[in-house]
């Protein structure tokens, strides 16, 4: 139904028959309006499913794929490669903007292992904290020296998978292919480490190497996500944390449908976006936000009185 609305709905409704008649007038609206759907979906589903995954890895149902530095880490990218390299084609932003996502997450996983017991949750959080207001900094002084930069980039910043066409999803696609293999093969792993790191290793559970794996698919995910739409936020905090209050923590449930609450998440936003203020259009990033942080307050608010209640 989502995907329905999405190619029908808009600042000018297109019926379904458009999709197929190369001959009627708004047949290039409609398919630009597929492609549209396409990519939301795939990155609706690409931050919902990192986010469970990282919430499971933490054991924090608060965290979401921006713990680790991804978006700064994109931000960065996206921001030197356009006043430093020139980069100008969309196909190069999306090669910028994840590999400085991939390099922050390992930068974040390399200052968490220092120490003793290694890289461990709460470690990980403040590193990825650490590493994030460093990161954002730096950001922002490159785009205080550089105007044009900051327009391009303010464009980004908001999150939108509008003037994407299919090549751009299919250049992204095999990371977020591999990303979500590892995920949901990860199910199992998930749940073995919510028992503790040292229930886990006497099940003959490798921790660490679990932990690499896992981060390996939320970086995947997360970061070409991010790469193709910029930095949507609320998607992999609110969805994983609303399907766990409807089927519980056993990730062999949660991690799929998390996936289809997130890819439908985006879409509907995205359509909502296009007809709320017409013919403007509200960035995808702005109204998953606003539906998201209703959705949010209420879980928080729930899951107080449940704790209350105990």
């Amino acid at each position: 139904m989502a995907c329905v609305l999405s190619v029908v709905v808009g600042a000018r409704p297109v019926p379904l028959a458009a999709i197929w008649d190369g001959s009627h007038p708004l047949h290039n609206v409609s398919r630009a309006r597929v492609d549209r759907t396409l990519l939301g979906l795939a990155v609706g589903a690409a931050l919902a499913l990192a986010g469970a995954v990282l919430q499971g890895l933490t054991r924090n149902p608060l965290a979401d794929p921006g713990i680790l530095g991804i978006n700064a880490g994109a931000s960065f990218a996206m921001v030197v490669g356009l006043s430093v390299f020139g980069v100008s084609e969309l196909r190069d932003f999306l090669w910028v903007a994840f590999l400085g996502a991939a390099v922050a997450a390992v930068l974040v996983h390399v200052i968490a292992s220092l120490g003793r017991d290694g890289a461990t949750p709460v470690k990980l959080a403040i590193a990825g904290a650490a590493l994030t207001a460093a990161v954002t900094s730096w950001t922002t002084g490159v785009l205080l020296v550089d105007r044009q930069t900051m327009e391009t980039f303010r464009y980004w910043q908001v999150g939108t998978i509008g003037g994407r066409d299919l090549e751009v999803l299919l250049t992204g696609a095999p990371f977020l292919l591999a990303g979500g293999i590892l995920a949901l093969a990860g199910a199992r792993l998930l749940d073995t480490l919510a028992l503790g790191d040292d229930l886990a290793r006497g099940l003959g559970r490798r921790t660490a190497l679990d932990r690499v794996v896992l981060g390996v698919a939320v970086v995947l995910l997360a970061g070409t996500a991010t790469a193709l739409a910029g930095p949507v936020a609320f998607v992999g905090l609110v969805v994983p944390h609303a399907v766990r209050s409807l089927v519980g923590s056993h990730h062999a449930r949660l991690l799929p449908l998390a996936a289809l609450g997130g890819a439908a998440l985006v879409v509907l936003a995205d359509t909502l976006g296009r007809v709320v203020l017409p013919p403007a259009e509200v960035q995808v990033g702005v109204m998953a936000a606003v539906v998201g942080v209703p959705v949010f307050l209420v879980l928080v608010r729930r899951g107080r009185s449940g704790s209350g209640a105990l």
